[in-house]
């Protein structure tokens, strides 16, 4: 997979409250790179606890749950577009399904 808005994900484990989420992101990155997914299930096969939402989009527990990642899947085209990386706490005052917090950037 080739995965979009990666400079987002740096940015934000480079963040002094979230170092502690460049490891797992890191290793999400290395397993979404290696990855072929043609179908939501495909994502589910990998990843059991993602939950795979309405517009394409996928949200990853990461760091056992401490941090949330949205990104929206093009199947075909084998891209992840990054949306939405956050704390838990972030997670639940955005609307999943159209969070853009990259837009722009």
């Amino acid at each position: 997979m080739h995965i979009v808005a990666l400079r987002n994900l740096e940015s934000f484990w480079r963040q002094t409250h979230c170092r502690d989420a460049e490891g797992p992101l890191k290793a999400w990155l290395a397993e979404a790179r290696a990855a072929h997914w043609s179908s939501p299930q495909d994502v589910k096969r990998q990843y059991a606890n993602a939950s795979i939402i309405a517009n394409n989009r996928v949200v990853f527990n990461i760091k056992g749950n401490d941090y949330r990642l949205i990104v929206a899947i093009a199947y075909k085209m084998q891209y992840v577009y990054v949306k939405f990386v956050g704390t838990h706490a972030e997670y639940d005052r955005v609307d999943a399904t159209v969070v853009d917090q990259f837009k722009g950037v």
